[in-house]
């Protein structure tokens, strides 16, 4: 057993200042995990195109705190959602308080939204954000209890043809991300006109049927039918599949909605599917709603979702009418689903032979490194460094030496192919396709 130092109980609360810690090897929490290199270099790939694309649509990034009011959720999400009745870390604050750890940021960007009176400004607010959230579910592939979410949100208009072009946006994501293959899933679920009679009829028509779903639904059926549509459990979809269908019942202004969405994206050349029974999983949803789904990620296969929250403002405290719609993509997900591949973390590996060659390679690399490349140096035996230079992926190695820093001439090897030629300083970079410095 291992005590506590006097120096460490000092410094801890009094209530902690006791315990005794075991030797064992203290691990991450579970459903959390810690990303390494090179991993890492496919997460920054993915946010460095993501940030590419919403630049190119004119979003600026907002960073929201992890913490927040927990009422935050249970107004904006849904007091019967799953997040906020079964998902959310939330605890007392030493004032009394109650936070939660953010299990989704649309609620925090329509609060700070409304905090710094955005709706001040002129046009269409178009926000980005990119972060961890958390939720304490059961972990499992691309699932996590702290996971990452790279999301938009583009608040203060109505229009149809927004929501088209934030589709078109979020799908530009995904390809340029890498990712192939996956649907776009889209839906109406009406709104604050048709939607309350939709769900009378929903829950008039789970009355006889409740008693064979889930137990989950069962509760749903009373407290709020529409997240029956949402179910996930395999045995209650043959009779979800049977309940009303909410295009059957969608008001004049949704279904014109709806029909001008699709228009917009079959100008686009984007394919997609209607899914009458997609709902999405949280309260603030209304008309248009979307997901995009790829195989690789089996039944829990859904990259991303999104849709409009025309009322979630108001819900929260505004007093001004600010319509908006985003998305959240599941970056865990996304990362999982691309290939694996792409370029190297490090692109070379310089060999000095010698004090002398490390003292001038050192310079080398200082301004390659300022030029963009990633760049490693050492000193030693030749086959040696070589071959850790090969474990490590080096795209090239490159030898310096009292000869080739008399000639002036270095000798680089592309690592994968073997080939090697002799190139001046200025050379270098060109070759490794960064910039000169």
């Amino acid at each position: 057993m291992m005590f506590l130092s006097g120096k460490l109980k000092r410094a801890l609360p009094a209530r902690h200042a006791s315990m005794v810690f075991p030797t064992t090897l203290i691990k991450a929490v579970k459903g959390t995990r810690d990303l390494l290199p090179p991993f890492t270099e496919n997460w920054n790939a993915v946010e460095r195109e993501a940030r590419a694309v919403f630049r190119a649509y004119n979003y600026g990034e907002i960073r929201t705190p992890i913490l927040e009011e927990t009422q935050l959720f249970a107004r904006g999400v849904g007091a019967d959602t799953d997040i906020v009745n079964k998902e959310m870390y939330t605890f007392e604050d030493r004032d009394g308080s109650s936070l939660t750890l953010r299990p989704e940021n649309t609620a925090s960007v329509i609060r700070a939204y409304i905090e710094h009176r955005l709706d001040q400004r002129p046009g269409v607010q178009k926000l980005y954000y990119m972060g961890p959230m958390f939720r304490r579910e059961r972990p499992q592939a691309g699932r996590y209890r702290q996971f990452y979410q790279i999301g938009a949100e583009a608040i203060g208009s109505e229009s149809p043809a927004v929501d088209a072009e934030v589709i078109e946006m979020v799908l530009e994501i995904l390809g340029r991300a890498g990712l192939t293959g996956f649907q776009l899933l889209i839906n109406s679920v009406g709104d604050h006109n048709c939607r309350p009679q939709y769900v009378e009829l929903l829950r008039e028509a789970l009355q006889p049927v409740a008693a064979s779903l889930c137990g989950d639904c069962q509760r749903r059926a009373v407290t709020n039918p529409l997240r029956v549509l949402d179910c996930k459990v395999e045995a209650d979809q043959p009779i979800i599949d049977k309940l009303p269908n909410i295009l059957d019942h969608l008001c004049d202004t949704c279904r014109d909605h709806f029909d001008l969405v699709k228009g917009y994206l079959d100008d686009r050349g984007i394919a997609y599917t209607v899914r009458p029974r997609m709902v999405r999983g949280l309260d603030y949803y209304m008309r248009t709603t979307f997901e995009v789904v790829h195989g690789a990620l089996g039944a829990q296969n859904s990259v991303l979702g999104g849709g409009r929250y025309d009322g979630l403002a108001e819900s929260l405290g505004s007093k001004v009418h600010s319509p908006g719609i985003g998305f959240s993509i599941g970056e865990d997900r996304l990362v999982m689903s691309v290939a694996a591949g792409g370029s190297s973390a490090l692109d070379l590996y310089i060999v000095a032979l010698g004090e002398k060659a490390f003292r001038h390679a050192a310079l080398l690399a200082r301004d390659l490194r300022r030029g963009g490349a990633s760049v490693e140096i050492d000193k030693g035996k030749l086959k040696r460094i070589l071959e850790l230079a090969n474990k490590l992926g080096a795209r090239f190695t490159l030898i310096v030496g009292d000869n080739e820093i008399n000639a002036g001439r270095y000798a680089l090897k592309e690592m994968a192919t073997g080939r090697q030629e002799e190139v001046t300083r200025d050379e270098i970079a060109p070759k490794l396709g960064v910039a000169r410095n």
